[in-house]
């Protein structure tokens, strides 16, 4: 059965350029705000927008060394993206299902609120070896590196 956790975050970055980063410019900005993880990014198939393939290399010493995502969900007008794992990454660590939606919204002129839900499930019945608070405290933590990224042009 698939669960859901939710969590958000305030950034205090514009809602369009968070936007930019985070659909259409995260191919060559993943590397650069997650470099001790993520060698590449590569488009396999697609155009970035719904049903899009990507494969994230990450670094020798990260295991599993890839992560291959499909984009699920696309929407510019609701500022909404959906990112399921269909292989390798948290499929290998014992889950069967890994998908990260995200949903920003403008609060002020250079406030967004992203509000993150990761879908889950697992393998079997054992206990879990990745924790969904866990895994939200990494994409928590990528957004916060997005931010800075924007603020100063550095991770």
């Amino acid at each position: 059965m698939i669960k859901e956790f939710n969590t958000q975050t305030e950034l205090s970055v514009r809602l369009e350029a968070l936007w930019a980063v985070l659909s259409k410019d995260f191919i060559t900005v993943a590397p650069k705000v997650l470099p001790h993880i993520v060698k590449d990014v590569q488009v396999i198939e697609g155009d970035g927008g719904v049903g899009t393939l990507l494969i994230f290399n990450f670094l020798p010493d990260v295991s599993p060394s890839y992560q291959r995502e499909k984009i699920t969900e696309f929407d510019e007008g609701s500022h909404e993206i959906g990112l399921e794992v269909i292989e390798g990454g948290y499929l290998s660590q014992g889950l069967s299902y890994y998908k990260t939606t995200f949903k920003l919204s403008a609060m002020e002129e250079e406030k967004t609120l992203v509000n993150v839900k990761i879908s889950y499930d697992h393998e079997s019945d054992i206990e879990e070896k990745v924790k969904p608070t866990k895994t939200s405290q990494s994409t928590l933590l990528y957004l916060r590196r997005l931010e800075r990224y924007l603020l100063t042009g550095t991770a």
